[in-house]
């Protein structure tokens, strides 16, 4: 077997022996993990993970998606915990504690510890008869037959499974909230997923310029308008009321048509009925709407009116495509 195919074998293989595991998980869903759901919804506390080694890393990946979904959570490392940082628990906090063993020296130090500030104790580890296990008052099931590891060694099909236990527990809770779109783009402000969530046309066509010529206008005057607002396009206006618009390809398409351009005006190359959006509609609902045309640009309306032109580029610079 060349290094090639060996080299795929071995990643299609580790892939399998995760897959089995997660699916195996399903299995596990029990009565214990829809309990540790319902006590954090209900408990007026953060969530506190904690773990130590690769179960650390993990923890720091579920407290992030648990933050992002609305139940506010914090990392703390344990052997950290046991020097110094046992104070970020408060006396409503739930302590989800992370570990494959639950047996290492670090985790059987810490849960005593949280068990006497009266704090309740969820555990995510593949065995249910360690010291965490017995200690917890809600344990979740991580059990792997296997680490991905050819010396079943290595952390891997187990902190996998850590993390899917972890992604599961946050969307129950995102369910029970009735977390919505909306409620995500106020955890998302900054990133192009919220962007999608909350940015409206008039949030980007606002800081365009805004071209627009009357009907007669001569076409010289209507290529210096396009070209001097650098959108590529201008509305052709008629007693306030946008009646067509003319682009680039409007005047590409003129060039070919007509040899003597004299006498020209807006009206008489401008595309009727141009394709246009409300200044309220979202900016995705724009990026749709120009790859349904494959057309670069929408003219924005505001309450029937004129508001200026929105180009596809503008979406880009946003991060929405």
């Amino acid at each position: 077997m060349s290094n090639n195919e060996a080299i795929k074998a071995v990643a299609k293989e580790v892939i399998e022996i995760e897959s089995s595991a997660i699916s195996h998980l399903k299995s596990l869903i029990d009565d214990e993990f829809s309990g540790a759901v319902q006590y954090i919804f209900n408990s007026s506390g953060r969530v506190i993970i904690t773990g130590i080694g690769k179960s650390a890393i993990i923890a720091t990946k579920i407290v992030a998606t648990l933050n992002s979904t609305g139940t506010p959570s914090i990392f703390m490392h344990a052997a950290d915990a046991i020097h110094g940082d046992l104070g970020t628990i408060q006396e409503d906090d739930v302590v989800i504690c992370i570990s494959k063993s639950g047996n290492t020296p670090e985790i059987k130090v810490l849960v005593p510890l949280i068990k006497n500030g009266k704090n309740k104790l969820i555990a995510i580890t593949a065995n249910r008869e360690s010291f965490l296990g017995q200690q917890a008052d809600f344990v979740l099931n991580a059990y792997v037959e296997k680490e991905a590891c050819p010396n079943n060694l290595a952390p891997t099909t187990s902190t996998t499974a850590q993390l899917v236990i972890g992604d599961a527990l946050s969307i129950c809770l995102l369910s029970l909230k009735g977390f919505t779109s909306k409620d995500f783009a106020r955890y998302h402000p900054g990133g192009a997923l919220g962007k999608k969530l909350y940015l409206r046309v008039r949030d980007i066509s606002s800081a365009n310029m805004k071209p627009q010529v009357a009907p007669d206008t001569d076409v010289r005057k209507v290529i210096v308008e396009i070209s001097e607002k650098m959108l590529g396009a201008t509305a052709v206006i008629d007693n306030g009321k946008i009646v067509g618009v003319v682009t680039d390809g409007d005047i590409r398409r003129m060039l070919n048509k007509y040899d003597n351009i004299n006498g020209l005006t807006a009206g008489d190359i401008m595309s009727k009925n141009p394709k246009s959006i409300q200044a309220d509609a979202m900016a995705v609902d724009a990026m749709e709407v120009m790859e349904k045309h494959s057309i670069s640009q929408l003219l924005v309306e505001d309450e029937g009116a004129y508001a200026g032109v929105i180009h596809l580029h503008n979406l880009i610079k946003e991060g929405i495509i």
